[in-house]
């Protein structure tokens, strides 16, 4: 929490109205969301063979992983490779650079940009990544 832009933590990604709506909207179907704390390759691999799992993979950013996090060294590769690998859906989120929309291709993965602005009001694009976005697209 007291990592993020400048030593803010979650603040500097977030605003607090905006996580409140967020959390509240969780809140509603706890019941249906298990958080798992500890390694994510260790618990992806424990449980890639759950065709009932819907997994949220968020690394550390390519671009900006050193600046915003204090794990921040991560084979992105191997993410993808592990993700491939799960038998239930996932859905990934990523900066929006050259490498990492490779990486994704090599495996076919969709790629869906999503606009976004940060603390300092910039606008930017992220990406959201998985198998496809029908549900998303709709």
């Amino acid at each position: 929490m007291k990592n993020g832009e400048n030593g803010k933590g979650i603040t500097s990604r977030w605003y607090p109205e905006t996580l409140k709506k967020r959390i509240l909207s969780i809140e509603k179907i706890r019941t249906k969301i298990q958080f798992i704390a500890g390694d994510g390759f260790e618990v992806c691999e424990q449980n890639y063979d759950r065709n009932d799992a819907i997994y949220f993979i968020d690394p550390p950013y390519l671009k900006a992983g050193r600046r915003l996090y204090r794990y921040s060294a991560v084979d992105h590769e191997a993410v993808f490779k592990l993700a491939s690998q799960l038998e239930g859906d996932f859905l990934m989120s990523y900066d929006n650079v050259e490498e990492i929309r490779d990486i994704a291709s090599g495996y076919e993965f969709a790629v869906q940009p999503i606009a976004m602005k940060n603390t300092h009001h910039a606008e930017k694009t992220e990406l959201l990544i998985g198998r496809n976005f029908d549900w998303f697209l709709g």
